[in-house]
């Protein structure tokens, strides 16, 4: 494999070395909706025009294809298609989170039972429940665990097994790229076809009435009365039986089948609410008016018998007669309307009509996303399929409507209907003012299937699929659509409608009466001329000569509706007309006259100046027969005749009709007729004059008149302008090329033609209603030039024989009269092109210039040979014929003549060309293809395929074109939109050119592309972002590994010196060799020369990601999502997937590796996730600003273009600081991590090894980083099942345990460690991740392929999760070959020291990830060998990775996949088995896997005992059969350990019952916690444990709390092992935090020395644990926020700071007090602290918890009934609903008034309570809400009972209780241990409220800022006049006389004093209340003051009274207040009850 140089050649050939035969140019047939496509009818000599039509729509679709295009990333969409069934292929991995099926379930069933626990519980009873390990059955062991095999061999073993059954393609498994970055996606544009809206079919089914006497003729249409206009042609339907249609026999001579379809396909492309079905119903004319007629279908009905049966019979018989005698004629009769509303559900149309409006056009760009997926859809989708046209999703229809309404006489017309209409919609009120019939009309409308079998077409063409056998065909009825629909014409169709609509015979003499017309096409003037080109209505003959309109009885000036449907004869001539011939019918049958009688005729030619006839015409009729040639004249201005013609009314029009024509030939647009009768002339040999219009045109004046018309075309309507869009633009192609001799001159149109075609371009793009594809193309142009345009048919010359001579022109060389013309008007490009000449890399002779100048400068028009004209001699071909020269020089190509035309071009025409360059460089590419095509059969080499000139014209337009976008780039948004647009298309012309053109040459373009952009743009991001998409397009070349020579990197290792390319001078020197391997990974000057698209592409992706610009991130994304659709596009490649050549592409790639690695601080941290997102990682300021600066030299000169090496080998990375950039989002950072283990994959790994064995341990550090971020990035991240519910919660709650573990830790992520080592100014945060950090959210979310949307299917789900699952196997086992790769590369280097633990963290963070079981066996086979290997330096130095690994391993050891137990047991077993044999660690290891447990069961709630168990039993086995170790005591210390582990398991089992009751598993978690006092290390774990129970439930104080309690137990062992005075000495320093950290303090030294080994061996009990357990401590107290507690808690940190000189985390912890002062300024009095209930619980039924009162604390602004319904609730789940009562009052319980069978919760709201004293200290708010352990509530009762009475009789009983502890505390309920009453009598509670009053009114007076309303509020309730039970009363009440008793009488002094004070306050209030008050309050400030002048009048005497014994001196007091307090409740209980009774 090493010498795999060799095959070089092979492997470039296998790639296709770019096959001459690439291209493939092919002719594709037309898809016709139709069997045979829609002709003109035969044996016609055809105009030239209508033969072009025709031609153009029959002729079949030229397509250029690349034969390799399908391999190439382009048709990645393509490929997904392909790959549909590809997950068939993946094996399903099994991941543990997937597999925890509903085991759990077994708590929530059935009733729970609360288990309360006792007091003071020892280890053994909470051990009780152990059962013995030995009685289980163990687990299978591995068999070979114990035998002795070399670690070569081991590890050799391993890596054959993770070779076997990998997947060969890593990036097909991996999500596509954001389709918004893929650029390179160009879609197929729609191929053109008939335009069709949506389609329903309606379908008859009966139509009868309640007699059946005479056949009725049934027409339908659709009509929209919003925009009164008729939106279908008709469709006639017959549904009269058999017996009924007899009576017409003599009037049908034949009847074809298309007639007698009862079923239509209306097409509706706008659809709307106002749209109406409207069928029509005839009758045969008989006798009497409509109403006459209708009489008896009103009042008779068939089923009566008798008389009414004789009616009837009598009734068919007269009907019989009528139709035998007038059966030609019909009479209007009735109509229904039926509204379509509900079948355009309007939901449906505002999807629908953005959609149809796509079809021709509003197409919503702005949405990029949507017309991405739109243009997505559109190149997947097949050419066949016709499924883009949205379809109403309404389901099939059946209505049977019975109410016809009656035809009115004189309201006939359209005019009339829409009024109708518009009223029928707005009330049914039609039926009061129009008499109605009843009848039945059944039909069925639907949506019209795809391929509707046995349908005819509006021309009655049949449509495929058409089966035989089918007796009534569907019709496809001809829309009319509202708007214009802008779809060119595709078939030919050539129809003429008719509507004649009113006669004025009202002055006629009486025989005119019931009036028809009979409506004929003539081609001539003899009655027998009349051509059968009508459509014929039901049942009857397809086509007719003539057809009836109906009659309205004795009516001399009637109203027609009919509609005559012509179809019209390809070839039209004067002759053609339309005669009308009008009648007087007579009903009646009288002796011997006729039936009709002649009344006039009228007619109206078809043509008028070669025009076709269309629109209102007003005609006159005349009354005796026409005179001979009267077609050829309109009758209006038919010459005077002899003898004279008689008319109507003297001449004037009376009859009004209309002419409408549905054509595909005819333009009807005078601009476009006249250019296209302009070019005819030319092609054929016409005689001179031609007429035009009215205009005649000599030969002389036809040069001119053409190319006015040529200018012209842009001003035609848009509508017609698009419909013959593929003609116009081949005419105008034609013209470009053709030159044209004229008059013995030679015309020459080509720039007219281009500047023509330049202006119906930039029209159509600025169209509103025209659609554009994603890259703003047209789409209509896209579809011209991808399907339509071919080259210009080379016709022989045309010569036009001028001046009687035919001109002979001698042959003048290849110079086109555009440049000489161009250059008169002034080309500013002249400059760039002699600049561009002057270019040293684009070698142009300069002669050629030169001479052009002269040329220009002596034009004289008139001397051929100097004036540059020309025009075709010969040819038939492009293929000259073989005597001719190689190629004819006087002959002009299309493509060189297009270049030409764009570089001269001016002016608007010049901005419109670069502006939509894109269609103008397809044009080119295609006319190129098909040039290269002709001439390819002579094997001409790519160089000189094209001329010289040519090549110039094309740098000259690149150049161009560059410049143009940089100008564009640098003005507002809009512009440089444009810019990226035609960016976009340049890059494709480059793409399509290296497919045609010399390679070389593209490459020197593109070049000059990057230098031009970088010396014309100074915004970097804009300018990498440009070239990104640029390099991109280009990348996505199906060649494009050749075109970057891939096959001349040395793949391989180069062992030798090998004969390749690339290693020119390479000596046998190993130096020279190691130095080559680091070059393949940098991105080198010469690789940049060798692999110039790949180069390219690197350089920009290294320059985006050392940016820091404005808007970069963006940039950065893009970069690395173009490498990796690079990647992916080799995956999905099969010429890719031999292993040889998927290591020359790796090798390709190298630099990459360089570039990533580089990268590595920019990195997303994955690490660090959801739980601490919140605290973005921002930088420090300085440095910050240091990265800001300019951008350094390097890169500037990179950016610049030049070939220079950006980075030297790896050594200069250690010398060099870290940069500090932006940080990536976490999408680009999976993308770009994604391509480092695609190469990691696919390269060599013999190279690989080697490069790693040389690189410094920095750098090898760096890649072990990388592998770090790759495991949690690559995280399987579990299924999204369809119903939300989600199987990740077990992932979630690993993830929050890992994560806390982190955060505990360092308070950073594992990154933490690894960014200090490798970034040296180290800092723990970086800069600018700010702005990335708010974003991840959005990111995170989206990257797992959008699996939030829920509406995906389940098989769809399963198959995302399948490929997920193998992508995260795949990725990680590649991750782990590269680290077994760094351990052997790093073995044989013996510097495995500092590599060890790297290897070992990656390794731990994946098992802390979840994986598959496959991934998990080979990564615990790694870490057996890494044990065995390096056993002794793991215990010793890796003490914390160890401590992790025991952990995750042990996480393995409960899992319930049999394998991974099995593996991991395995690994556990020989984990400790070695610790033991070496230096004896196993006391540590022992230890450690304690904590690992204890931490384990406290964190994981889905955790399974029972499997542990287990695996401890397999342990257990291993230890019993392990011989070489029988005669050691490790077998016996094994097994005491698993008994320790067994016990505390056990405690596992009780915590699962309280898994739903908070309260009791904290108590429980503190329980077993206390229970480990004597073992420091399990305490603290259990207290983590308890932390993160508590911050899930977002009690963040209590987490904080027992952060605290852990961190004092950490300070007590460090004073006992040192004693530093920076430390704390213990848990005293803690007490300012909490009084309750005391319970840490060590219990007694000779219990525990933390010298034992093994014991405080933790990571915490260590300064720098001790600082990380506090500063999340105040992180945690700042979220709950007690932010004074931050300032203690930071007070025991700083010294510790202070003294390591830590001045980097001094400056954070100073900003984080900062912010924590900052947080109490303002936010002070707004905190929420918690609020606090007491709850007692009686009854037997809550077991221990009986008769025991606890203080709960609840979130701020609880309210009572929240918590009561909580425990209510939750309790009522335990003991059934009924059994639980919440006691309402808080007066004390009664046990004996309770029932037993139930369980009372007593709740009530307590407020901190604080003795006078106290109140000293507390003076803040917070001092009031921390550090509480008294409370207080109040229960108002009255003597005799009640709980409220008067005011003289309302006692209060207020209780304190104390708890156990103080809140906040490490949980959440505290007990009460103490409990005290006091009763105020009734005055004393006067006190109290006025006390409180008075409070208020002062704190309302004195607040800062002033609160008026809050004022007001209490100065109403204190001298409101209205106030009950107020100050007023209470005095009246107490003050008014002195007591009686001697013992109230200082309540009585404290009283009048209380008033005294709160009458002085409302005085105050008052007066502050008017500085206060607005204007509009002067009467309420009055009414204050009145109010209050009351009070204090009133209360004065009270007041001022005294009671004079407490005046007197007194000797001895007798009453004090204590006695009177500690009044004992029970005495005074009893005075109460004997009151009471």
């Amino acid at each position: 494999m090493t010498r795999l140089n060799n095959l070089d050649s092979e492997l470039a050939q296998e790639l296709g070395d770019f096959p001459e035969d690439d291209l493939d140019i092919v002719f594709t047939p037309k898809e016709c909706r139709t069997l045979q496509p829609s002709m003109p009818e035969d044996g016609v000599e055809l105009d030239l025009h209508v033969r072009d039509c025709v031609q153009t729509y029959i002729r079949e679709w030229l397509i250029v294809n690349r034969k390799n295009q399908g391999n190439s990333d382009t048709c990645s969409l393509k490929n997904k298609g392909s790959r549909k069934d590809f997950h068939k292929t993946l094996q399903k991995q099994t991941f543990e989170s997937e597999t925890l099926d509903s085991g759990d379930a077994n708590f929530q069933a059935g009733p729970r039972h609360v288990h309360a626990l006792p007091e003071e519980a020892s280890r053994t009873t909470l051990a009780s429940s152990d059962f013995d390990l030995r009685s289980l059955q163990p687990d299978p062991r591995l068999e070979n665990l114990l035998r002795h095999v070399s670690a070569e061999e081991f590890e050799r073993q391993n890596e054959e097994a993770r070779r076997t059954n990998r997947h060969a393609e890593l990036l097909a498994l991996y999500p596509a790229v954001d389709e918004e970055d893929a650029v390179e996606i160009r879609p197929v544009p729609d191929c053109p076809k008939e335009h069709l809206g949506n389609r329903i079919l309606v379908k008859l089914q009966t139509l009868k009435f309640d007699i059946e006497i005479e056949p009725l003729f049934a027409c339908i249409a659709l009509y929209d009365i919003k925009e009164r206009k008729k939106i279908s042609e008709n469709f006639h339907c017959d549904l009269n039986p058999d017996s009924l249609r007899g009576f017409l026999r003599s009037h049908t001579p034949s009847v074809d089948l298309s007639t007698q379809a009862r079923s239509a396909v209306f097409s509706v492309t706008y659809p709307s609410s106002d749209i109406y079905l409207v069928i029509k119903i005839e009758k045969v004319l008989q006798q009497g008016e409509i109403g006459d007629c209708a009489e008896p279908y009103m009042v008779l009905k068939e089923s009566e018998a008798g008389k009414t049966k004789e009616k009837i019979e009598k009734l068919k018989a007269q009907a019989e007669s009528f139709c035998q005698r007038l059966g030609k004629y019909r009479m209007p009769f009735a109509w229904i309307p039926i509204s379509l509303t509900n079948f355009f559900n309007l939901s449906t149309l505002e999807r629908e009509i953005p959609e149809a409006e796509g079809l021709n056009g509003k197409g919503f760009t702005s949405d990029k996303r949507a017309t991405l997926l739109q243009a997505r859809r559109l190149s997947e989708r097949s050419l066949s399929s016709e499924d883009s046209y949205p379809v109403s999703n309404f389901k099939t229809i059946s209505l049977t409507l019975n109410t016809f309404f009656k035809q009115e006489g004189d309201r006939l017309s359209d005019e009339d209907l829409f009024k109708f209409l518009a009223d029928f919609k707005r009330s049914s009120s039609l039926q009061r003012r129009i008499k109605t019939l009843p009848g039945t009309l059944k039909l069925e409308i639907s949506p019209a299937p795809e391929n509707l079998g046995y349908c005819l077409t509006p021309e009655l063409q049949p449509v495929k699929p058409f089966p035989e056998n089918r007796n009534r065909p569907h019709k496809e009825i001809l829309e009319f659509p509202i708007r214009e629909v802008y779809v060119p014409h595709t078939i030919y169709r050539n129809l003429l409608y008719v509507y004649p609509q009113r006669l004025n015979f009202a002055n006629r003499p009486a025989s005119a009466r019931n009036i028809t017309i009979k409506i004929q096409f003539m081609c001539g003037e003899d009655p027998s001329c009349a051509m059968p080109v009508i459509f014929g209505r039901s049942s009857g003959p397809e086509f007719v000569q003539e057809i009836y309109t109906a009659i309205t009885y004795h009516n001399k000036s009637p109203d027609f509706y009919e509609e005559v449907k012509i179809k019209l004869p390809a070839k039209l001539t004067e002759k053609h007309h339309l005669l009308f011939t009008f009648y007087h019918i007579s009903c009646q049958p009288k002796q011997g006259a006729s039936v009709e009688t002649l009344l006039g005729y009228s007619w109206l030619p078809i043509l008028l100046n070669d025009r076709l006839q269309t629109g209102h015409y007003c005609l006159p009729v005349a009354l005796d027969k026409l005179p001979f040639h009267y077609s050829i004249h309109s009758p209006e201005k038919v010459p005077s005749q002899t003898p004279p013609i008689k008319w109507v009314e003297g001449h004037k029009g009376v009859f009004s009709v209309e002419v409408q024509a549905v054509s595909s030939v005819h333009t009807q647009d005078n601009h476009l007729e006249k250019f296209f009768t302009l070019c005819h002339s030319l092609e054929s040999q016409v005689t001179f004059p031609i007429r035009l219009m009215d205009q005649k045109i000599t030969e002389a004046t036809l040069e001119h008149e053409l190319k006015l018309s040529i200018i012209c075309l842009n001003s035609s309507r848009l509508e017609p302008l698009v419909l013959f869009l593929h003609l116009v633009l081949d005419k105008l192609f034609q013209l470009a090329v053709q030159p044209m001799v004229i008059a013995g001159q030679t015309a020459n149109f080509s720039q007219f033609a281009f500047e023509s075609v330049v202006a119906i371009v930039n029209s159509l793009h600025n169209s509103k209603d025209l659609s554009k594809d994603q890259h703003g193309r047209n789409c209509l142009l896209a579809s011209y030039v991808y399907y339509v345009f071919r080259l210009p048919d080379p016709q022989r010359e045309v010569v036009k024989p001028g001046a009687g001579s035919s001109a002979v022109l001698t042959e003048s060389r290849y110079y086109t009269f555009g440049r000489t013309s161009a250059m008169a008007v002034g080309s500013k490009l002249l400059q760039s092109r002699v600049i561009s000449c002057s270019n040293p890399d684009i070698t142009v002779t300069q002669t050629a210039t030169d001479e052009e100048v002269k040329n220009i400068m002596s034009s004289k028009p008139m001397d051929h040979s100097s004036s540059r004209m020309s025009f075709y001699v010969e040819g038939t071909n492009d293929m000259p014929s073989v005597s001719a020269s190689p190629r004819p020089s006087n002959k002009k190509h299309f493509h060189e003549e297009l270049a030409l035309q764009m570089v001269v071009s001016t002016g608007m025409v010049r901005e419109s060309v670069f502006k939509y360059a894109w269609f103008f460089f397809e044009l080119l590419i295609k006319s190129m293809a098909q040039y290269v095509h002709n001439i390819e059969k002579q094997d001409n080499p790519r160089r000189s395929r094209f001329s010289d000139r040519f090549k110039d014209d094309i740098t000259t337009i690149v150049s161009v074109v560059t410049s143009e976008i940089a100008a564009l780039l640098v003005k507002p948004p809009k512009e440089s939109e444009q810019a990226e647009k035609i960016n976009i298309s340049l890059a494709f012309f480059l793409y399509d050119l290296l497919s045609l053109m010399d390679r070389g040459f593209v490459f020197n373009l593109i070049k000059h592309y990057c230098n031009q952009l970088s010396n014309k743009l100074n915004s970097l991001s804009t300018l990498i972002s440009m070239r990104l998409e640029f390099l991109r397009i280009l990348c996505s070349h199906e060649h494009y590994l050749n075109l970057n020579l891939f096959f001349m990197t040395s793949a391989s290792a180069p062992a030798s010196p090998s004969p390749s390319l690339s290693s020119q001078n390479s000596s046998s020197c190993s130096s020279f060799q190691d130095q080559k391997i680091a070059g393949m990974f940098d991105l080198s000057a010469e690789y940049r020369q060798q692999h110039f698209l790949t180069g390219l592409l690197f350089t920009e992706l290294a320059v985006a990601l050392d940016a820091d610009s404005e808007g970069i991130s963006k940039v950065q994304r893009k970069a690395v999502s173009a490498i990796l659709s690079l990647l992916s596009s080799h995956d999905l490649d099969p010429r890719c997937s031999k292993k040889e050549v998927k290591i020359k592409i790796a090798a390709l790639y190298l630099p990459l590796v360089g570039i990533i690695l580089d990268s590595l601080p920019q990195l997303h941290d994955f690490t660090i996730s959801d739980a601490r997102s919140g605290k973005g990682r921002t930088g420090n300021p300085e440095e910050e600003q240091e990265s800001a600066g300019a951008i350094n030299q390097n890169v500037a000169l990179a950016i610049a273009g030049n070939q220079f090496n950006l980075r030297s080998s790896g050594m200069s990375l250690v010398s060099l600081p870290y940069r500090q950039s932006a940080t990536l989002g976490p999408d680009t950072t999976r993308n770009l991590l994604i391509c480092f283990l695609w190469i990691m994959k696919n390269a060599d790994q013999n190279l690989i090894q080697k490069w790693i064995a040389d690189l410094p341990s920095m750098q090898l550090n760096r890649i072990l980083d990388l592998l770090f971020i790759c495991v949690s990035c690559f995280e399987y991240k579990g299924k999204q099942s369809s119903d939300k519910v989600s199987s990740q919660a077990l992932q979630k709650s690993r993830d929050v345990k890992a994560r806390l573990e982190e955060a505990l830790l360092r308070g950073e992520g594992a990154r933490g460690e690894m960014m200090k080592r490798c970034r040296i100014p180290a800092g723990n945060d970086r800069s600018a991740g700010l702005n990335e950090n708010l974003r991840w959210r959005k990111e995170q979310t989206h990257w797992r392929q959008a699996n939030e949307r829920q509406d995906k299917t389940k098989a769809e789900l399963d198959q995302e999760a399948l490929i997920s699952g193998n992508l995260a196997t795949e990725a990680n086992l590649i991750i782990l070959d590269m680290q077994e790769n760094i351990i052997q590369a790093s073995f044989a280097a013996e510097c495995r020291d500092n590599l060890l633990g790297g290897v070992l963290k990656v390794l731990v963070n994946s098992l802390g990830c979840d994986q598959s079981t496959t991934y998990l066996t080979h990564c615990f086979a790694t870490l057996r060998a890494l044990i065995a290997k390096f056993g002794d330096f793991l215990f010793e130095e890796e003490v914390e990775q160890c401590a992790d690994l025991c952990q995750r391993v042990l996480h393995h050891c409960s899992s319930s996949i049999d394998i991974t137990r099995t593996q991991a047991c395995a690994t556990l077993y020989l984990l400790m088995r070695y610790s033991f044999s070496s230096t004896s660690n196993f006391a540590r290891v022992k230890m450690q896997v304690t904590m690992s447990l204890a931490s384990l069961v406290g964190k994981s709630p889905d955790f399974n005992e029972e499997f542990l168990r287990r695996s401890l039993r397999t342990i257990l086995a291993y230890a019993e059969e392990d011989v070489d170790m029988q005669a050691t005591p490790f077998p016996i210390q094994v097994e005491e350990l698993l008994c320790n582990l067994n016990s505390i398991l056990s405690d596992t089992v009780k915590m699962r019952e309280f898994q739903e009751d908070p309260e009791m598993l904290m108590d429980l978690m503190y329980r077993i916690a206390k229970g480990y006092q004597t073992s420091p290390d399990l305490r603290l774990t259990w207290l983590q444990n308890m932390a993160e129970k508590h911050t899930k439930r977002k009690c963040y104080t209590e987490a904080a709390m027992c952060l605290v309690h852990a961190a004092a137990l950490v300070a007590e062992y460090l004073s006992m092992l040192e004693d530093r005075n920076y430390l704390p000495v213990g848990s005293v320093s803690f007490q300012n935090i909490s009084s309750n950290v005391l319970e840490e303090s060590a219990v007694s030294d000779d219990v525990l020395s933390p010298d034992e080994d093994g014991i405080c061996s933790g990571r915490y009990f260590s300064e720098s644990g001790l600082v990380g357990l506090l500063e999340q401590a105040a992180e945690l107290f700042g979220t709950g926020g007690l932010y004074e507690t931050v300032n203690e808690v930071y007070k025991i940190v700083i010294p510790i700071l202070e003294a390591h000189r830590d001045f980097r985390k001094l400056t954070l912890t100073h900003s984080k007090l900062q912010k924590a002062f900052d947080s109490i300024i303002n936010k002070g009095q707004k905190r929420m602290f918690g609020t606090y209930f007491r709850v007692g619980f009686y009854g037997s039924k809550f077991g221990d918890l009986d008769e025991q009162e606890f203080v709960y604390k609840e979130p701020a602004i609880t309210k009572l009934p929240e918590i009561s319904h909580r425990l209510e609730g939750f309790y009522g789940q335990c003991f059934g609903e009924d059994a639980v009562e919440v006691i309402k009052d808080s007066a004390p319980v009664d046990k004996r008034k309770l029932d037993p069978n139930k369980a009372y919760i007593q709740i009530t709201f307590v407020e901190p309570y604080f003795d006078e004293y106290e109140m000293k200290d507390r003076v803040t708010y917070f001092e009031k809400n921390f550090n509480l352990c008294r409370f207080m509530y109040t229960t108002p009762f009255t003597m005799d009972g009640r709980p409220r009475g008067e005011l003289s009789e309302q006692y209060k009983r207020n209780t304190i209780l104390t708890t156990m502890h103080a809140f906040p505390y490490i949980k959440t309920r505290i007990n009460v241990i103490q409990k005290e009453e006091f009763i105020l009598t009734p005055i004393e509670v006067a006190i109290e409220d006025m006390r409180k009053k008075t409070q208020e009114l002062t704190a309302a007076t004195n607040q800062e800022p002033p609160d008026a309303k809050m004022l007001q509020m209490v100065l109403q309730g204190s001298v409101g006049a209205t106030v009950n039970q107020g100050p007023l009363e209470v005095a009246q009440v107490f003050l008014a006389e002195i007591p009686a008793d001697p013992k109230l009488y200082r309540h009585h002094n404290k009283l009048r004093l209380c008033f005294k004070e709160f009458i002085m306050r409302c005085g105050e209030a008052v007066e502050k209340n008017k500085r206060l008050i607005t204007a509009d309050q002067r009467e309420y400030q009055q009414e204050l003051r009145k109010n209050y002048g009351k009070l204090k009048e009133n209360l004065r005497p009270m007041i001022e009274r005294k009671i004079p014994e407490l005046y007197k001196p007194v000797v001895k007091v007798h009453s004090t207040r204590e006695s009177f307090r500690n009044h004992s409740f029970r005495k005074y209980d009893a005075q109460t009850s004997s009151q009471s009774t």
